[in-house]
């Protein structure tokens, strides 16, 4: 039997498949080729259309299928891993109604602040263990107070993942962990929202049917069998935001693991089995895929939306014939510190972690006679790990401390100079292994469709290829760049 990963990402829609017994990679494939379309019809929003996740799908999945010679009768069962905190809206035909608010869209951060006040800060804190910031129910508050004749329509709303689930069987359904990275659950209730739900003037008829994040939720539908070239015998058993998934895929499963991701936005995550949260809600707490009311397990989200998103925007802009392994060559011919000059890598939206704030990237400290396209490919790589490094000591400070840090070796731990500076400063060990989301993803459809006994079972083939080991020789120097950064930073945002 087999196992498909879809993974519904920002930039692209990623499909694998793996041999169940032992969970070998078979084929992968990914579409578009080039990074998919944001729309921006104002500064600090982005939308996505629903329906383009579903297309690049019918994209990806015929070349795994093509490539892998696998019957979709022996396809066991799918998971799927999604792009966080994006508000799909569909009406009474399971139509979607607008484009998706997504993850980095801004507009919405005035209408969660204003509820973390009139509902009481602490309130919040207790029972959503975040502010309502700019998350999914904050995106809904707008289309509601901005445009009030497509809120009427809706009939249910869903996160991007749960789309996707319902176009394979017909099924609006979520998650609790899903609901959680809305702030949509009580965790003091273990119930719905309603506090906030009250607040913004929704009914909690809006939430589909609430399912196990490991489970059967349905099996492929007829019109999406021949959509997708698939059987419908095949199971949905498994989904779950990219960040708790990425942790999944990594086997970080247990209270003082950490897992990492940099691919367009960055994330640290660290699992908890207390309840913690940041009083400024500057890092996040949301449901892990594997919590449950008596035994909880807490992801601590710690989110950089300007991650790759700028390394990939410098490509453009100076280093547009050059790979970006050559990019990291050229980044690595200059000293730590990058002689000077410092780049705040946060130009993708209001950041959490300087309390929902848009600042934009600033470049500072440049010299025309000494600073070349290799200081500036430098600087970049190391504003974005200075930002994780900023984001992390919020973190320890609530409990979460990183000794070692596990990520997937993809994106931007492709770099040598990304991880050797990020294990630098923050003093973690850094493992990197042979998974990403969407086979993270099928891991996961193995254990929700009882596929696999165990999460030991399901990660047996989870293989270390490296590790970073913290330069000590080099301490002072990455300290003293680091603190050069964080003085421009906190200038900048007083």
């Amino acid at each position: 039997m087999h196992l498909l990963g879809f993974d519904i990402g920002s930039s692209s829609v990623k499909v694998s498949l793996i041999e169940g017994e032992k969970g070998n990679l078979v084929a992968s494939a990914y579409y578009p080729k080039q990074e998919m379309k944001i729309t921006a019809l104002q500064s600090g929003w982005a939308e996505q259309a629903p329906e383009l996740w579903w297309e690049n799908l019918k994209l990806a999945l015929p070349e795994v299928l093509s490539l892998s010679k696998v019957s979709p009768e022996d396809i066991e069962s799918i998971g799927i891993s999604y792009q966080m905190h994006g508000l799909v809206m569909v009406d009474k035909n399971l139509e979607v109604i607008r484009p998706s608010i997504i993850w980095c869209d801004s507009r919405a951060a005035a209408y969660g602040d204003k509820a973390f006040s009139e509902i009481g800060e602490q309130r919040c804190l207790t029972k959503l263990l975040n502010s309502p910031g700019n998350f999914t129910a904050s995106k809904l508050k707008w289309v509601k107070e901005n445009e009030p004749e497509l809120f009427d329509k809706v009939y249910k709303i869903m996160l991007p993942g749960d789309y996707i689930a319902m176009k394979l069987t017909g099924l609006p359904q979520t998650t609790v962990s899903g609901l959680s990275e809305g702030i949509m659950w009580n965790f003091h209730e273990n119930s719905l929202a309603n506090l906030l739900f009250e607040n913004y003037g929704f009914s909690s008829e809006i939430i589909p049917e609430i399912v196990p994040t490991f489970a059967v939720s349905g099996q492929v539908s007829e019109k999406a069998a021949k959509e997708l070239g698939l059987s419908t015998k095949t199971k949905i058993s498994y989904r779950a935001g990219d960040q708790p998934n990425n942790a999944l895929s990594l086997n970080v499963l247990n209270p003082g693991e950490i897992a990492t991701t940099a691919g367009t936005s960055g994330v640290v995550y660290g699992v908890s089995d207390e309840i913690k949260f940041d009083p400024k809600s500057r890092v996040n707490t949301f449901a892990h895929v594997n919590h449950t009311g008596k035994d909880p397990r807490l992801g601590v989200l710690l989110c950089i939306n300007g991650t790759g998103i700028l390394n990939a925007w410098l490509k453009r802009m100076v280093g547009e014939n050059l790979s970006y392994e050559e990019m990291n060559e050229l980044a690595s011919q200059v000293a730590i510190g990058a002689d000077g000059l410092s780049i705040l890598p946060f130009g993708n939206g209001a950041e959490r972690v300087l309390q929902n704030r848009n600042i934009g990237s600033q470049f500072s400290g440049i010299d025309f006679n000494r600073h070349s396209k290799s200081h500036l490919l430098r600087a970049a790589q190391e504003g974005i790990v200075f930002s994780f490094r900023y984001g992390m000591d919020i973190m320890k400070n609530i409990g979460i401390d990183a000794a070692v840090i596990k990520a997937g070796k993809a994106n931007m731990f492709l770099s040598p100079l990304f991880r050797e500076t990020l294990a630098g400063i923050s003093g973690a060990t850094i493992e990197l292994y042979n998974t990403d989301g969407s086979v993270g993803a099928a891991r996961g459809a193995g254990v929700g469709s009882g596929y696999y006994k165990s999460f030991t079972e399901a990660f047996i083939n989870l293989k270390k290829l490296d590790v970073i080991e913290p330069d000590t020789k080099n301490s002072a120097a990455y300290q003293a760049a680091y603190e050069n950064w964080k003085t421009r930073l906190e200038k900048e945002i007083g």
